[in-house]
């Protein structure tokens, strides 16, 4: 099934590969994605919906297996703190539901903050816009595609 995200990386004729997966509405976390594709949830990177206090709606995207260190994501975005969006405005803002963010094709084109790790992988996954369906692609390519900025913006999950 080609998605929107899918078909903006056809339109920049960059390769991909679509990876689906059962999804369970009850567990939505990327580690358990980055298993059922059979992947380390390093190199499954999540899409979050961030508002900064001087530049809006912004994306930060992540690995699988950290959380979003707001204080490095409000320097890298030129903001004096950050904070995620309502989960009620993530579909409005974006186009896409809890479980199924992603970066490419969204609703509009928002600054997206990229975490440094993942120039690491020859090759990564992020949400094809829907649960249960991931795209596969260099890190490269994907940084191109959205336009992506570099940054240290993710740390490890606290307990």
């Amino acid at each position: 099934m080609k998605t929107n995200a899918a078909r903006a990386l056809d339109t920049l004729g960059i390769a991909y590969r679509l990876l689906s997966y059962a999804v369970d509405p009850d567990d939505l976390a990327a580690e358990s994605a980055a298993a059922k594709v059979g992947l380390p949830p390093e190199q499954v990177f999540k899409t979050l919906v961030i508002r900064g206090d001087r530049s809006g709606v912004c994306l930060a995207v992540i690995p699988g297996n950290s959380q979003l260190d707001l204080k490095a994501f409000a320097k890298r975005s030129g903001n004096r703190k950050a904070e995620p969006v309502a989960l009620k405005d993530v579909q409005p803002l974006t186009g896409y539901i809890r479980g199924g963010v992603t970066a490419l094709a969204c609703k509009r084109a928002y600054p997206v903050y990229v975490d440094e790790t993942i120039t690491r992988f020859d090759q990564v996954a992020v949400s094809a816009g829907m649960r249960g369906l991931m795209i596969q692609l260099a890190p490269d390519d994907y940084l191109r595609a959205i336009k992506g900025t570099l940054g240290d913006i993710a740390q490890a999950k606290s307990l």
